[in-house]
This record gives C-alpha cells, structure tokens and sequence, in this order.
C-alpha cells in the first residue's frame, strides 16, 4: 500500500519521532495543532508534519491514524476519532491493558474500521535497533502498518493473534521495567534517610551493575517522566487484577510517581530532589 496519508494523535515526545520515522519512510503525516503546547508545535514542525484544521480534516484525509498519547486518554482520542466518521485502520500504540484494547475497539463497532493493537517499547526511536512496535489483531492490516514502518528507526514486530496481545506484551516489560525505578527510587530513600546512600550506590554498582539502583542519575530520569507513568500503572494494575494476581505493587508505584508530577519533562531534576519528594508526608496518604 501507499504510505501517505497517516495520521497522528498526539505527537508528545514519543509520538513526534513515531511520526518521523513513518515521514523519513515516504508517508504524509498529519496532526491537529489546535490546543497543543508551542513545544509540540516545534517538534512537529522538526518532525515534517502536516497540520490538520480539525479532526474531520485529519480522518477526512488519513485511512491510517495511529494514537500515541497518554494512557488515560486513549478512550477518549478513539472516540473523537470515531465520532468524527474515521474508516481505515486505526491503531492504539498505547501502554493501555488488554482489556481497555477491547473497550477501544467496540468504539469502532459498527463502523468501516479495523482496529490494530499497538505497544511501543523503548525509547523514542531516533537510532535504528533501539524501539520495536509491536502490533496484533487482524493480520492484513497488521501487515499494513508494518509496512509503513519498515526500514525505519522503529521496528515492526507482528504478534500473531487477536488484539490485546501487544498490549498485554508491552505492560508486561513496563510492569518490570519502570516499576524497577520506583523500587530503586524508594530503597535510596530508605539509604539516604540513615546516611548509608553512597554505601548503597557502590553497593549496587558492584552487585547489580547496570540496574537503576545503581546510580542515581539512572532512576532520576524517571521524575520527568513520572506524570506518564502514573497512570500506565494503573493500566498495569488492572491487568493483574483481570489474569487474578495481586495489583499492590502497581498501585504502590502509581503513588510513588504522583509524588514527582511537578517535575513533568523536566530533564533537570535530581535524584535527591526526588528523595526529598518522597520522604515529606502526603496528607493524602493518612
């Protein structure tokens, strides 16, 4: 199939350099600039995008819109591009749990739509090797989606299946992954609260090298980044609950991320501000 006419919803950090390497393959990629911050402008317009005047226009022009946004968000974007009268394929490439994939499709229900499950794993992909896109539920247009990102600097990888298995595959690697750094995060803490936190760190460095805990530049990276994360764990937690394991180890990350969401894409941010953040008691939490 052709590559143009590719739509984007909403290129933050992750979704500009989706929707780069979707341009650097040879697509036309659209976006809605109403309402988004001067930052996302400038990385739109670094990206090559095109700008849409509305949703109608985006869906109007695009037969493949990918959403690339919060998790807390994803219903709600399906349903705006839903409501206004979307055919094509549409795919969720959101840390969302299986179980949201399927209330995300039933929007679609109905209409002239195949919906693809989408999970991005990785950093934003600006290296090639680095990123992997993993896609499930109908074949053909799993295929089609794939072929829009081949050769490039995000990697197509097909779960053969229905959808829900790239979902529950890319909560899966979060669950372990970013929930290191919170358990990193808390144990410096515990250390720095008894002056035993260099200890720590040389400690970790010498047993768990290349781990988060052992240095504090690695987990502090996670403070900029924590007001996305919160609410992945809590897609995280409700995918334990539905395969009938324990969700507490979600819902204890999810706080531990709420402590640090004034430090949103704040690349600055150190790990003892991050300490500091959560040893000072929360009236919230009694």
């Amino acid at each position: 199939m052709g590559h143009r006419g590719v739509g984007i919803l909403h290129p933050g950090e992750m979704g500009a350099t989706v929707a780069a390497a979707a341009v650097a393959a040879g697509a036309e990629v659209w976006w809605l600039p109403r309402g988004r911050s001067a930052a996302t402008r400038e990385r739109a317009a670094a990206s090559g995008l095109r700008s849409a005047s509305g949703i109608e226009e985006l869906t109007g022009t695009c037969r493949l819109v990918l959403s690339v946004c919060p998790p807390a968000a994803a219903l709600d974007v399906a349903e705006q591009v839903a409501s206004a009268g979307f055919s094509g394929v549409y795919v969720d490439a959101n840390a969302v749990s299986p179980e949201r994939m399927t209330e995300i499709a039933a929007v679609f229900e109905g209409a002239d739509v195949t919906v693809v499950d989408g999970g991005i794993t990785g950093p934003p992909p600006r290296r090639a090797g680095m990123t992997r896109l993993y896609l499930s539920g109908d074949a053909a247009a799993v295929a089609r989606v794939a072929d829009v990102f081949d050769g490039t600097a995000l990697t197509p990888v097909a779960l053969p299946g229905p959808i829900g298995r790239a979902s529950a595959l890319k909560l899966s690697f979060a669950a372990y992954n970013k929930i290191s750094y919170a358990l990193a995060a808390q144990a410096c803490a515990l250390a720095d609260g008894h002056g035993v936190l260099d200890d720590l760190l040389d400690l970790a460095d010498h047993l768990l090298p290349g781990t988060p805990l052992a240095a504090k530049d690695r987990w502090a990276a996670a403070g900029s980044r924590a007001w996305r994360w919160e609410p992945e764990m809590h897609e995280i937690a409700g995918a334990w609950r539905a395969v009938g394991a324990p969700a507490g180890l979600a819902e204890a990350a999810a706080r531990t991320f709420a402590r640090w969401e004034a430090h949103k894409d704040d690349p600055a941010v150190t790990g003892a501000q991050l300490i500091a953040d959560l040893v000072e008691r929360d009236p919230h939490e009694g």
